[in-house]
């Protein structure tokens, strides 16, 4: 159904014009995923015009912190399709995850995994896969809150809130009734994190009800 959907968007566009898109190149691997990925969409008709933009570890080095510019930003709120390679984020301190901050000021939360196996055309051990995997992209362990507490013992906060687990199980049940899914399963380890993960299975217990 999402390469459907996706085949509908792009492939069979209702005007005859070409829709801008944001395409970003990344880093490592990345340009050569997209070369790959723009020759098949153009071979499949898709009828898009890519407004290439640079992110990443060549922006890291330039002295942008958070590895995009302006422009990029105002290139993806206009097109509103962000078509993006692999990216590095630099390790240690002083600059942040593209990848988050692009969640974070965009409004991203929901990350959507589909996993279908395309067994007997594709070997599998799994033929008969057929999962969707919503996660939650902004809080938790992605709040980035680190404190340095000793010279031996470092602190990362599991942020969890009622808002934000409300919209991601709402969207998790929202996605499965659209899409014809019989079934939603809430992972988490609150058998351990009782009040954080304890919060999320909570909220998750009450929306279904609905």
């Amino acid at each position: 159904m999402e390469v459907l959907l996706l085949y509908i968007k792009l492939i069979l566009p209702m005007k005859n014009e070409k829709k801008p898109i944001t395409v970003a190149f990344g880093d490592g691997i990345g340009p050569e995923i997209m070369e790959s990925t723009l020759a098949i969409l153009e071979a499949g008709g898709a009828k898009i015009a890519p407004e290439i933009i640079e992110i990443g570890e060549k922006l890291y080095h330039q002295g942008h912190s958070s590895g995009i510019k302006p422009e990029a930003w105002e290139s993806i709120r206009r097109t509103k399709v962000l078509l993006k390679a692999p990216i590095t984020t630099p390790q240690g301190g002083g600059v942040k995850s593209l990848n988050v901050t692009m969640r974070k000021m965009l409004g991203l939360y929901a990350n959507v995994r589909p996993c279908v196996s395309y067994s007997p055309f594709v070997f599998t051990k799994h033929p008969v896969m057929d999962v969707v995997i919503i996660r939650e992209n902004e809080e938790d362990l992605y709040a980035g809150i680190e404190h340095q507490q000793t010279d031996d013992v470092v602190q990362c906060l599991k942020l969890i809130s009622r808002p934000g687990c409300e919209k991601i199980v709402r969207y998790a049940f929202e996605y499965a009734h659209q899409y014809g899914r019989k079934k939603v399963t809430c992972f988490t380890k609150d058998n351990i994190m009782k009040m954080t993960d304890g919060l999320f299975r909570k909220v998750f217990e009450e929306i279904a009800l609905e």
